[in-house]
């Protein structure tokens, strides 16, 4: 029977779509498979390092507030996590730590941030969550909150790196500015490569800082990689990061999935993205 071209021209329309969503989410609504598991860190090698496995993450991780310009994700912090993502990037202002994106407050604090991870990791013990506090205040970060940390069980605050083994159930900080518990990383981002005037540039740049990554990563540091970015001049609405991710995240997709064909085994360490869909962020988790 021969199809009508409107109809497969629909068809392709909403199979098109569907990957899309796929690889690029900007729905708040976290739908899972009914055979996922959440917690795939399980089947890793207790003796590796962190920093020899590849990580999905999230860049400006609880930016879910303020508008096209300001917005990077559109999953809750738990759905995130469920998800897979295991990098995690909070950025906080103030004494009493309020979380937000440049001036615009994201409704929740630090300390609530730490409560959902923990609350996560009590739930599913064989994961380990890497977390970044970008402190964006003026002056020290708060000590009695520091010493806090330091004293949490929970809570990994060495320099060094740990094994798989070592961190199971436990929250991994990463040190950034003023904030200096947790493991150091080595970043492959310039500076303004965040900002896109062409996607096909900032596609370039990508595949340079992984093809870094690669290299680094079964060094015994942290790599880390942004394959997020938004629109430069921002004044320019059709490049927020919305905008921007929805053109990168399927490219990256495609781009990833050729490196896996040549060699499943790759090392990329930390990949931080905005609007992540769910087969991204699996197929990041694959390489593992």
């Amino acid at each position: 029977m021969r199809v009508p071209v409107k109809v497969l021209c629909v068809f392709m329309l909403l199979l098109h779509k569907s990957f899309q969503q796929e690889v690029f989410n900007d729905e708040a609504t976290l739908n899972l498979p009914a055979n996922y598991k959440i917690g795939w860190m399980k089947t890793l090698d207790d003796s590796k390092l962190i920093s020899h496995i590849t990580i999905p993450g999230t860049h400006d991780t609880m930016a879910l507030h303020g508008g096209p310009a300001a917005e990077c994700q559109s999953w809750s912090l738990e759905d995130q996590l469920k998800a897979g993502i295991r990098y995690l990037d909070l950025r906080v202002n103030g004494n009493d730590l309020k979380l937000v994106h440049g001036v615009i407050s994201q409704h929740t604090t630090f300390s609530d941030a730490i409560d959902t991870i923990k609350s996560f990791l009590s739930q599913h013990k064989t994961e380990a969550v890497l977390v970044r506090v970008k402190h964006q205040s003026n002056g020290p970060f708060p000590a009695n909150v520091l010493n806090e940390l330091k004293n949490d069980p929970d809570c990994w605050v060495s320099d060094k790196i740990p094994r798989i083994r070592e961190v199971r159930g436990k929250i991994v900080f990463v040190q950034k500015n003023n904030f200096k518990l947790g493991i150091v990383l080595l970043e492959t981002d310039e500076k303004d490569d965040y900002k896109v005037s062409h996607v096909k540039i900032k596609e370039a740049e990508i595949t340079d800082h992984l093809n870094e990554a690669l290299k680094d990563c079964k060094a015994d540091i942290a790599v880390l990689s942004y394959s997020s970015g938004t629109g430069w001049p921002l004044l320019r609405l059709e490049n927020t990061p919305k905008r921007v991710a929805k053109e990168i995240n399927p490219w990256l997709y495609n781009h990833l999935q050729d490196l896996s064909e040549q060699n499943p085994k790759v090392c990329f360490g930390i990949l931080a993205m905005d609007f992540p869909g769910f087969d991204l962020i699996q197929l990041l988790i694959s390489f593992d």
